[in-house]
């Protein structure tokens, strides 16, 4: 096993706001999908680059595909929920992520969701992931960096 291979899982830690609740003090479903966008931001940078690097630099964008979420159990306000973000699989015009939101005093499972994401120009057409970047997803999940 290489110890130098990027890690292809993060873990961020997030407390629950009270705008994120409805009337009963329970998350809004919606915020799910924000909290795996937090997540996968952190993944991102934490195998060295970032969704502004992606963006004005390179000018591609993650367009979603695809985005689900099962709940599990209610997240109310003022807990704190650990986003736990992998990169499952990546091809080259797909990045697939998958999630789990877990409440960090012991560990429950709140909630579990995936999203996919085609890349795109600024002009919403398909592109190809530039082989810098698809050189780290293709070592963070363990496939060959040759041969997309």
């Amino acid at each position: 096993m290489n110890s130098n291979r990027p890690r292809a899982t993060n873990e961020t830690r997030l407390r629950v706001r009270y705008a994120e609740t409805d009337q009963m003090g329970v998350v809004y479903h919606s915020n799910h999908f924000v909290w795996f966008e937090v997540g996968r931001v952190e993944l991102l940078r934490q195998l060295g680059f970032s969704y502004r690097d992606l963006e004005n630099k390179d000018h591609l964008f993650f367009a979603v595909a695809e985005a689900k979420c099962r709940y599990r159990t209610a997240v109310r306000y003022d807990e704190e929920v650990l986003v736990r973000t992998q990169l499952l699989n990546v091809r080259e015009s797909m990045v697939h992520f998958g999630y789990e939101l877990r409440r960090a005093e012991d560990g429950v499972l709140l909630a579990e969701g995936e999203t996919t994401h085609i890349v795109t120009d600024a002009a919403m057409k398909i592109a190809e992931i530039p082989d810098k970047y698809m050189k780290v997803f293709r070592e963070a999940v363990g496939k060959l960096s040759s041969g997309r």
